[in-house]
This record gives structure tokens, C-alpha cells and sequence, in this order.
């Protein structure tokens, strides 16, 4: 079967990224979802979605989408999107295993004239140098004569209802000029707003990578600013609205960058840039500063604490979310966890509150028993650190009657109005 006459589509991976992309292609085409993870499968059989990002009656509601954990399924297939998770590891490198497994999976079921798309966002080069080897190698096919590939980098926003896979202008890339057209008719099957089909497959790898880099750097220069007025006895929030008067000041505001996105892709374009004998000081220096914030905002709520008597050690501080973004389940690389680490190594009790984070979750992924509800009265501080709809429905005084006499609130997200809080990025 000829899978640019009669795509068949399966997705490696239904996460964040691959489930929202599943769902759109069974709408118009059969698509095959696939998962290693079990319970993940079970869920969506029943019509669930942990991630809060499709709901049961999308899902019900797509008539051309199977979902399986069984490799076999996938040999009726010929056309494989890879959209797994590319994460780093401790020494913050990119740690590329889930792409080399979901590659040999691939290369395991992959036929004559097949055509494997990766959306997982990597560094320039390494669909063809890292990823399609692997699928050679289990395969016995030969790259580009027997089988042909795609990147078609993934743009999904997490908890974000308005940007999805439809109208978001996708970038499309191939491995020839044929197959670059028709991966880039694939995608306009379900992209309502278009699509830009990249020069090669290295651009389209490269177009994704700055975009969360760019973003990282704006975010590390507003967070240095924000320290520097802090040291200056500044309102960093008066300085921005001051400054944003001018038509071209970019309204960027300082805060934690987490996620599995802007905190970690700049890591992926460092070592690529590192392996070609150049080490970027800008990118590299963003990261430092934007990995540091946790930290930053702990140093100065225990500062605040201090100049308000209270004593850190046994003090009881309360920290408002722990996603790592708004209305949004997703832990994936939370800052909010720098703060908690630093207020409990000074050996503070903290409680946290997320009404979108599963319990379970959060004890599986960070070590921490989240707080069912909120008692009046029982904190020295309050971190607000996620602005969840939740939280921006309660009143300034509400959250101020949580904390005890004297207590401090630190909003890093501001969403309280400035007089009502005793300190902010």
C-alpha cells in the first residue's frame, strides 16, 4: 500500500504531544496510537485522558482511532510519527533513549516504502545521524532507497485550549523532494491554518530548537533584571509597565522556566553546538540563570521571613501549585521543586497545594504529599507559584487569611495586586 495514496497512520508515543496529534489524524484518516505504557492505553480505552488535553467526548468522538501497546498492531501501518519524549539527564546532556527505542520499535515493523516522521524536538542533525541508523540497523532496510523519513517539529502548548494541532502553522521537512511534498500534504489534512515546508530536514530540526531557546533567553534577561531592581529596591513590575509604553519592548515578565520544553531544549542545541567546536555563551548563560530562579525566590522569602522575625527553621510555608504551568497537570521539569528543596533543606515545613495534579503523580514524580485543602491561619509564608484559575479566583484577603500574624506572601506570578503582597519577582 502506498502511503502517500493511502496514508495509514500510527503514532509512537500518546503523550502531551502525540495524543492531541492522534485524534486529529483519525478524524480524516485510520490511525493506529500506540503506547508503551499500559495504563496509559486502558485509560484511553475508557475515554480518559490524565492529561486533561483531549476530552472524553473528543476522544469518543473520533471514529478512525485505535489505541494498542501491542508492536504487532503497527505492521498494517506505513506511515510512523515519533512523538516521545527527548529529556536530559543529570549532567543536563540530551538523553536520546527514548528516540533510539522508539526507532528500533519502528524499525522492527517498518515495510518497502514506508515513511517515518519524527516531531520530537532535537538538535540539527540528529534524525539523520542518530535516529534513522537505528532504524537501518533494525530494519535491514536501506535509508532513502528502500524507506524514507520526515521531521515535522510538534508545537503543542500544554493546558493551552486555544493554540492546538489544527491552528497551528506546522513546519513540515522530508528526506527527498518527493517525500518532503508528501509529508507536507499529510500534515495539511488536518492543519487548518497551513503549513511551511522547511529546505531539509536539518532546518525544520533547527526551526524548533530556537524557538524555545529564544524564549529561554528573553525570560533569563528579565529574571536578571528582576534581581538586579530587587538589589535596588526596585518594583520590577513598575519598570515593566513603564518600559512596555514603547511599541517594540517585549512583554516579557520574570519567572520559573520548567516544562519539558524552553527548560530543556536550549541543552540540546549547547551540545550540538559544543560537538562543532563552539560553546554559546548567551544560551548557556540563560540556562544558568533561569535554572537558578527556585532558588532566588526561596533566598528571598526566607529573607523576608527574617526581617519579619519569623524563624525559617519549623516555620510552616505553604506553596500555591506545583505544575510547572497553569490550568495544566504536566510535573515535567517543575521549577516550583527548586523552592521546596532549598525551604526544606533550612528546615521549613511546606505544604503544597495543586488542585490540577493528581496525588499519585505527585507522590510518583517529586516525593511530595500534596495538601487536600487549606486551613486559615497556619502559615509564616505563602509562595504563590503557579497562576492556576483557582488561585486567581481567590481574593487577596483570602490568601491572607491563611497566613499566620505577621506571615509573608511572595507571588511570583502576579496574579494579586501589588500592595496586597510582600514581595514578587
Amino acid at each position: 500500500m502506498n502511503p502517500q495514496e493511502n496514508p495509514n497512520v500510527a503514532i509512537i508515543g500518546l503523550g502531551y504531544v502525540g495524543l492531541p496529534l492522534a485524534v486529529a489524524f483519525g478524524k480524516v484518516l485510520n490511525c493506529t496510537g500506540f503506547d508503551i505504557n499500559q495504563q496509559r492505553i486502558n485509560e484511553l480505552m475508557d475515554g480518559q485522558d490524565s492529561t486533561l488535553e483531549i476530552t472524553p467526548e473528543e476522544l469518543s468522538s473520533v471514529q478512525q482511532l485505535t489505541f494498542t501497546s501491542d508492536t504487532q498492531q503497527l505492521k498494517h501501518c506505513n506511515i510512523y510519527i515519533i512523538t516521545v519524549p527527548t529529556p536530559i539527564d543529570q549532567s543536563k546532556r540530551p538523553d536520546l533513549t527514548p528516540l533510539i527505542k522508539a526507532s528500533e520499535l519502528v524499525g522492527s515493523v517498518i515495510n518497502r516504502g514506508d515513511i517515518v516522521i519524527y516531531e520530537s524536538t532535537v538538535y540539527p542533525g540528529c534524525t539523520e545521524e542518530v535516529c534513522l541508523p537505528v532504524v537501518e540497523q533494525q530494519s535491514g532496510l536501506v535509508f532513502n532507497q528502500d524507506f524514507f523519513a520526515g521531521y515535522s517539529p510538534e508545537r503543542i502548548n500544554p493546558g493551552d485550549k486555544e493554540h492546538r494541532v489544527t491552528n497551528i502553522v506546522k513546519v513540515t521537512s522530508g528526506s527527498t523532494e518527493e517525500i518532503s511534498l508528501a509529508v507536507d500534504a499529510l500534515y495539511k489534512k488536518i492543519v487548518t491554518v497551513g503549513t511551511h515546508r522547511a529546505s531539509s530536514i536539518k532546518v525544520a530540526e533547527a526551526s524548533k530548537v530556537i524557538e524555545n531557546t529564544q524564549r529561554d533567553v528573553n525570560i533569563a534577561l528579565i529574571n536578571e533584571l528582576a534581581t538586579i531592581f530587587d538589589r535596588l529596591d526596585i518594583s520590577t513590575e513598575d519598570v515593566l509597565a513603564a518600559a512596555g509604553t514603547k511599541w517594540n519592548f517585549l512583554p516579557f515578565k520574570p519567572g520559573l522556566v520548567g516544562g519539558h520544553c524552553i527548560g530543556v531544549d536550549p541543552y540540546y542545541l549547547v551540545h550540538k553546538a559544543e560537538l562543532a567546536g563552539y560553546h554559546p555563551e548567551i544560551i548557556s548563560a540563560s540556562r544558568r540563570i533561569n535554572d537558578n530562579m527556585g532558588t532566588n525566590v526561596a533566598a528571598r522569602v526566607m529573607h523576608l521571613m527574617t526581617q519579619s522575625r519569623l524563624h525559617i527553621v519549623d516555620s510552616r510555608i505553604l506553596v500555591l501549585g506545583l505544575a510547572f504551568k497553569e490550568d495544566c497537570p504536566d510535573l515535567r521539569n517543575t521549577r516550583v521543586l527548586d523552592i521546596i528543596d532549598e525551604l526544606v533543606s533550612s528546615n521549613a515545613i511546606v505544604d503544597v497545594y495543586d488542585p490540577w495534579v493528581s496525588r499519585d503523580e505527585a507522590k510518583k514524580l517529586c516525593g511530595i504529599d500534596l495538601i487536600d485543602q487549606l486551613t486559615p491561619a497556619s502559615y509564616d509564608a505563602i509562595i504563590v507559584a503557579v497562576a492556576h484559575s483557582e488561585f486567581k479566583a481567590m481574593s487577596a484577603s483570602y490568601i491572607r487569611s491563611l497566613t499566620r500574624d505577621g506571615g509573608i506572601i511572595f507571588d511570583i506570578k502576579y496574579i494579586l495586586p501589588q500592595q496586597d503582597v510582600d514581595g514578587r519577582l
